[in-house]
């Protein structure tokens, strides 16, 4: 039988209408009483601000104190065999009283932790680890609040079987923005495969007291170089925060860190607050303004007052100022140092100052957690301090979809860790990140000679070359000097080696074996200087006593061993004088290597030697760069980002001071400067232009900001924010016969401001790869950013005047130079 069309839609209107199967009802239902049923904060398509404000109105107090605690992680676990862990005992009667907002150095390993390589995870089982205890806090807690897995990154993931990259001194001397970029995102993606969240790093102190523990950790002295290469490497770990694949950047360590008093870590800090907001803390801004998530307080007082409780810095900067959304860590028991500085009667009193100032996350764990449920029963601190602090942490872990994704797939991690891509890195790293400081003409070495010796204390110590806050690694994870010169010549060249003395210890040199190691070798290559090294030699007995030693260690740098002199220790300078005595007499070069987390002085080694470079901490692959800068497979493209003093009591000595009167008894310039670094050809700097781009308006009269706009009153200029005010061009060219890459710096000078400024700073740089006899264009935009100063009113202004623009090879090495007028 045929229906019309219009039959067939009154048949399907009506089949459309007609009631549901019983069983259909049902279905649809259950859906819609469980989307009813599940409270907003576990509903991924919701707002994260109304799955904070949800989750906060469910939580108890104790709940909320606990999210502010980050204890100690290495006791969370136990390793039951090499293919299997569990959660402690410790670790569940921690969350039986409240669940953990976060865990740091879960995964940590080194003598303090008592982790070894036999007794550590490696990136599989670590994985793992986390795994079990983000389930049982997901899964056996009333709430179900994943944790944030916090983990020391400084250079690279502080674990066993991770990539050791370089320490902060080789990074900043690669003046490389896109080389930190990726060396980011390989960290953040190791320290993600394993079930991190959350990075320490990258460390942005600026650094002028070689005497301080912690030089090595950071980017030098220059906070114009910081402020470029620190944000680089913030995206890098960052990537995308919900991707699953990196972790959240902690910037470290707000603020002045890096100047304190006598070089002794941790102490009081006297500068201004010109200083501070001009200088020391730029690459925090910077950083933060790229995105960082989380930042970290330092250990010492400013002026007076503790950073961990300065709600200047904290909250009227940070937050107020920069527009800093995340949440901010104290550094490790540093509220406790509040009272311990004579700021607060006690370590309560000190959680509350802490809390108000705008401290979120208490690393350490015990301040909050005994002492703030208290003080808000006092009124010691209110119910809105502490709701802000859990927010800011809450909105972290729903931001990067814990909540639906807290786990992460083990075999991915094995993948991972060390891959050839991470540690191709790391190589490159350390090549770019070794500077060449002098050469006669020795270098590059031929891979034909007969005989190279090798000697020196850090030669072949595998551990002297990859800095502090580093985990045991295999021994065949890490390439020594005299493992990468080994590799580099073949069977064709007989390698010959002799330590010659320790870094430190007197008692175990043998110089006449150097000196005869010397006398036989075709080409002399000796290692020297310092080692951050913490003694994975010792063993440990239960209760976690050393088992004694009369071994002296070698280490004379990292956190904590703050030193009065620069100069080598052990009996190393002996060592540089009697193999210098020996090439003489057989008229063979002496390649001089120091690998050091401070700038030592390097007096004698650079009068004596032919060939002088140092590498700073250059990591586990440092042995293949060095060796590859020696031989010439790569071309030396590091520059200082420290100047080199000549002495003790030259100190601070830096670049942006300009230029000093001398000592009655001695130069005041520095032995090498900002900046300096030679290579195997030769740049020529021409044509240097400027144009200015834009002009004052005349109309302003006031200073203000807003919209982007900025005004002087001084002198009535009137621009955005973003405006391009000048173009500074030159040509550089290539004069040598090998390829090369040129690091052009441009540095400014306003020289009529309304406040006294430095003669000279950076304000721009480009890493530019020229082959030989190439030239090429290079241009630099100058705006707000790069002319700006810190006015009479603490406030950053743009001020009409000429400023001197100076492009060069280092600070000291100015090329070419104009005049910008605005």
């Amino acid at each position: 039988m045929k229906h019309s069309r219009q039959s067939l839609l009154i048949l399907l209107l009506a089949a459309t209408l007609a009631p549901q199967p019983a069983a259909a009802q049902k279905r649809a239902k259950a859906k819609s009483k469980t989307i009813v049923d599940t409270p907003v904060y576990k509903q991924a398509s919701r707002p994260i601000e109304e799955r904070v404000a949800d989750l906060l109105s469910r939580m108890t107090i104790e709940e909320k104190i606990a999210q502010l605690r980050c204890p100690l992680g290495w006791e969370m676990y136990t390793k039951t065999s090499d293919k299997s862990v569990e959660v402690s005992q410790k670790f569940k009667d921690i969350m039986s009283k409240a669940p953990i907002g976060s865990f740091w150095a879960v995964l940590r390993a080194d003598p303090w932790t008592q982790k070894t390589l036999e007794t550590g995870l490696y990136p599989e089982l670590a994985a793992k680890a986390i795994n079990a205890l983000q389930k049982y806090a997901v899964e056996k807690t009333r709430l179900g609040i994943p944790i944030l897995f916090a983990e020391e990154t400084p250079h690279g993931h502080m674990a066993i079987g991770t990539t050791v990259y370089p320490t902060g001194l080789s990074c900043a001397s690669t003046w490389n923005a896109d080389l930190m970029h990726s060396m980011g995102d390989a960290m953040g993606r190791e320290v993600r495969s394993q079930g991190g969240n959350v990075g320490y790093g990258p460390v942005l102190d600026v650094a002028r007291e070689p005497r301080w523990s912690r030089m090595e950790e950071g980017f030098g002295e220059d906070p114009w170089l910081a402020s470029v290469l620190g944000p680089a490497i913030v995206k890098g770990m960052q990537g995308e925060a919900s991707d699953g694949q990196h972790v959240f950047s902690t910037l470290k360590h707000l603020a002045a860190y890096g100047v304190p008093m006598g070089g002794h870590n941790g102490n009081a800090v006297q500068v201004g607050e010109r200083t501070l907001r001009s200088e020391l803390l730029l690459p925090f801004e910077k950083a933060v303004k790229a995105g960082a998530a989380t930042v970290m307080t330092s250990y010492n007082t400013v002026e007076g007052v503790p950073c961990t409780s300065n709600r200047w810095l904290l909250t009227d900067m940070l937050r107020g100022e920069w527009g800093f959304k995340g949440f901010t860590y104290s550094d490790l028991y540093s509220v406790e140092t509040i009272a311990s500085n004579g700021a607060a009667r006690d370590n309560s009193e000190g959680a509350a100052l802490a809390l108000k100032a705008g401290l979120d996350m208490d690393l350490g764990g015990d301040a909050f957690g005994n002492n703030l449920k208290a003080e808000l029963e006092k009124g010691g601190i209110s119910n809105a301090d502490l709701d802000r602090a859990v927010a800011n942490v809450l909105t972290l872990k729903f931001s990067q979809g814990l909540f639906e994704n807290p786990y992460v797939n083990p075999k991915t991690a094995k993948q991972v860790c060390r891959s050839a891509e991470h540690r191709a890195i790391a190589e490159k790293v350390a090549e770019e990140g070794t500077v060449l400081l002098k050469n006669n003409g020795v270098l590059p070495l031929q891979k034909n000679l007969k005989r190279i010796a090798v000697i020196g204390p850090n030669a072949d110590t595998p551990y002297n070359q990859l800095g502090d806050y580093t985990a045991p690694q295999a021994r065949e994870a890490i390439v020594t000097v005299l493992d990468g010169v080994k590799a580099a010549v073949g069977k064709q060249t007989e390698v010959v080696y002799a330590k010659g003395c320790a870094v430190r210890d007197t008692t175990s040199a043998d110089i006449p074996a150097a000196v005869s190691a010397a006398e036989s070798a075709d080409a002399v290559v000796l290692v020297v200087g310092g080692s951050s090294a913490r003694d994975f030699r010792t063993k440990y007995i239960a209760t976690g006593a050393a088992i004694a030693s009369k071994e002296v260690l070698d280490m004379d740098c990292g956190e904590g061993f703050d030193r009065s002199t620069l100069d080598l220790l052990g009996k190393q300078e002996q060592l540089i004088a009697a193999v210098s005595a020996a090439t003489k007499k057989t008229g063979k070069p002496l390649v001089v290597v120091y690998i050091q987390g401070r700038t030592l002085l390097m007096n004698q080694a650079t009068d004596k030697a032919d060939a002088l470079l140092t590498a700073w901490y250059p990591g586990e692959q440092g042995g293949n760069a060095i060796a590859s800068l020696l031989f010439g497979d790569a071309n030396p493209s590091g520059r200082l980002p420290v100047s080199i003093p000549r002495s003790v009591g030259q100190l601070p000595v830096y670049y942006s001071q300009g230029k000093l009167r001398d000592y009655m008894d001695a130069e005041a310039a520095p032995l090498y400067p900002f900046g300096y670094g030679l290579s195997y050809t030769t740049f020529d700097y021409s044509g240097l232009s400027i144009e200015r781009l834009a002009s004052a308006d005349g109309s302003a009269t006031a200073q203000t900001q807003s919209a982007g706009v900025l005004m002087t009153s001084a002198n009535g200029l009137r621009m955005s924010a973003s405006q391009p005010l000048a173009k500074v061009r030159l040509t550089v060219k290539n004069t040598g016969k090998r390829d090369g890459a040129e690091v052009v710096q441009l540095y400014v000078h306003d020289r009529a401001a309304s406040v006294a400024q430095p003669p000279i700073q950076l304000r721009a740089f480009k890493k530019v790869w020229l082959k030989a006899g190439e030239s090429r264009q290079v241009e630099f935009t100058l705006g707000f950013d790069e002319l700006s100063i810190v006015g009479a009113d603490m406030k950053r202004v743009l001020e009409r005047g000429d400023f001197d623009i100076m492009v060069g090879a280092s600070s000291a090495d100015i090329r070419q130079s104009g005049v910008l007028s605005l």
